[in-house]
C-alpha cells in the first residue's frame, strides 16, 4: 500500500526544467523561451518563476502530501487505548483478587465488603477486552467459583459447619448453552445462559478473559470465577 503518490499533482513547480509541462497549473502562461527570428520582443517570465508565488506552491503542495499521513496518529491512537486498557485490567484483577481473598466466596463480606467488590468489578466490565462474550471460546471450560453474593449458594445463616464447603466449580459450553454447577460432593445443577435474543436468561457474562470472567444473575447477584481446565466439556 503506497502512503503517498508522486502523480504530477504533487509536482513542485521550482525544480522542473523550464519547458512548461501539460500538467503544469500555470502552463497557459507565455513561454520563457525567446520568440523565433531573433526578435525584439523583451522575453516575460512566467509568474511560476516569481519566487513569492513559487514559494506559494511549493508550500501549498508539500502541505497536501503531509496530509496524506493524517490517518497515522488515529491508528496509534487506538493502539495506545487498548494497551492502556490491558494494563487498567490487569491492574483491577490484582485489586479485586486481593479484595476478595479473606471473603470466604462472599460469607464473610461485610456490606462494606460488597461495595468495594462491586465498584473494582463495574470499573473492571468497562475494559472487558471481549464484547461478545457467547461468542468466545474463552468461555469454554470449568471455573472456580471465587465470590458471589448469592445467599442462595453462600447460605451465610447456616452454621459454618452446614455451608458449602470445599470447591465449587461451573462448567460451561457455549455451543449448547450448557452449565454446570459442581460442589464437594458432588452436587450437579444444570442453569441456563443468556443468549442473544433469548427471553429466558439467567446469567450474563459482564467480563471475560483467559483467566477470570464476572457474571451477573437475572436477581442481581454478582460471581467471580477464575479458569481451571478450558478442555473441560459439559457432560451431554
Amino acid at each position: 500500500m503506497a502512503l503517498v503518490s508522486f502523480s504530477p499533482s504533487l509536482s513542485l513547480p521550482c525544480a522542473a526544467p523550464a519547458a512548461p509541462s501539460s500538467f503544469h497549473p500555470l502552463a497557459s502562461l507565455p513561454s520563457s523561451s525567446p520568440p523565433r527570428g531573433g526578435g525584439g520582443g523583451r522575453r516575460r517570465a512566467p509568474a511560476a518563476a516569481s519566487p513569492a508565488t513559487c514559494s506559494g506552491r511549493h508550500e501549498g503542495r508539500w502541505r497536501t502530501g503531509v496530509s496524506s499521513f493524517s490517518f497515522l496518529p488515529s491508528l496509534f491512537s487506538g493502539n495506545n487505548n487498548k494497551e492502556k486498557d490491558r494494563e487498567k485490567a490487569e491492574r483491577l484483577k490484582e485489586e479485586l483478587l486481593a479484595a476478595i481473598g479473606p471473603l470466604d466466596r462472599g460469607a464473610n463480606a461485610t456490606p462494606e465488603d460488597k461495595e468495594r467488590v462491586e465498584k473494582i468489578v463495574q470499573q473492571l466490565e468497562e475494559v472487558s477486552p471481549v464484547k461478545e462474550t457467547l461468542k468466545s471460546d474463552l468461555l469454554n471450560g470449568k471455573w472456580e467459583l471465587l465470590y458471589t453474593t448469592s445467599e442462595s449458594i453462600l447460605q451465610p445463616k447456616r452454621p459454618k459447619l452446614l455451608r458449602p464447603f470445599g470447591t465449587i466449580y461451573q462448567a460451561i459450553n457455549t455451543d449448547t448453552l450448557r452449565a454446570q454447577n459442581m460442589e464437594t460432593w458432588p452436587y450437579f445443577n444444570q442453569i441456563p445462559i443468556k443468549a442473544p435474543g433469548s427471553g429466558k436468561g439467567e446469567l450474563e457474562i459482564t467480563y471475560l478473559d483467559e483467566e477470570l470472567r464476572a457474571s451477573r444473575g437475572d436477581k442481581g447477584n454478582l460471581f467471580i470465577l477464575k479458569m481451571i481446565d478450558p478442555t473441560y466439556r459439559v457432560p451431554l
